[in-house]
């Protein structure tokens, strides 16, 4: 997506606890605790993924996109669908999107990604963010 910035990777802190996991300092009933809610996005809305549960090793994971912001009014905090996102980036200026890996078998859950998508961060043919007018002049 070419509006996306501001990526925040939470690999690092998922290969951290799966490996808590294994060791056996951390128990799975700590790590599969998916809500109901959680579960039925990732159901309804989520993204299949080709990766297993690095848990239970039974199911594929899915991937649910959270959008959080002002512009969303009642629409923040929902789940979507990937190919809705670009949409929301041309008509929105600025959101934030959070995406949370799930096993619908074990429970199994972690935040993936954060990232902030909107018109906020299209990049004009020169290279330059677009300025913004105030008074017929540019801040």
């Amino acid at each position: 997506m070419r509006t996306q910035r501001q990526v925040v990777d939470f690999s690092l802190r998922r290969r951290a606890l799966l490996r808590e996991v294994q060791s056996g300092r951390v128990g799975t009933y700590e790590v599969c605790d998916a809500s109901p809610y959680l579960k039925s996005a990732a159901k309804f809305h989520g993204e299949p993924t080709d990766e297993l549960c690095p848990v239970c090793r039974r199911e594929n994971l899915t991937h649910v996109h959270y959008i959080y912001g002002d512009e969303l009014r009642q629409s923040s905090g929902q789940a979507r669908r990937l190919a809705e996102l670009p949409i929301l980036a041309m008509t929105l200026s600025e959101f934030h999107v959070y995406v949370v890996e799930v096993c619908r078998a074990c429970g199994w859950n972690h935040l993936v990604e954060q990232y902030l998508l909107g018109r906020d961060g299209l990049v004009t043919d020169g290279g330059d963010a677009p300025s913004r007018m105030r008074g017929g002049a540019a801040e």
